[in-house]
């Protein structure tokens, strides 16, 4: 039945307690978003990622919004956009810093680490150093 005044959507499901089989990497545009990612084709990781996003309930949509949003953050280093990075990496870790240390089939814990630092670089006062890619390494 969909929602209705007399029936709202339910609450939100707690991100602590997903099954993490729900976001399945393995195949399908989640896993060729993935190896996209992995090759420095994050414009093309974010496209792969926002077609899934589209069709996702809470949390499971914010948590795929944060890595759309790496993958742009990612994409305007390449462009040289600093300042679009930042605001980018800024946004998705509030949104990651919100899930547990596995969640939606990725490790997260190693991956918020990396990009906590690679913000850290970034929003130095001097030219930063090579910042570099943090892997999305999907929990076993």
């Amino acid at each position: 039945m969909p929602p209705s005044p007399s029936h709202p959507d339910p609450a939100p499901r707690n991100p602590s307690t997903l099954d993490p089989r729900f976001l399945d990497w393995t195949r399908g545009p989640l896993a060729s978003g993935l190896a996209s990612y992995h090759s420095g084709q994050f414009f093309l990781a974010h496209e792969h990622w926002e077609a899934v996003w589209l069709t996702l309930p809470q949390p499971e949509k914010d948590f795929l919004q944060a890595l759309i949003q790496v993958a742009a953050a990612f994409h305007h280093l390449q462009r040289g956009n600093r300042a679009g990075t930042i605001s980018l990496l800024t946004r998705a870790l509030r949104r990651l810093d919100a899930y547990p240390p596995h969640f939606g089939g990725i490790q997260l814990a190693a991956l918020r680490a990396q990009l906590h630092q690679a913000l850290h670089l970034l929003a130095a006062e001097s030219a930063p150093g090579p910042v570099s890619t943090p892997p999305i390494h999907r929990h076993r």
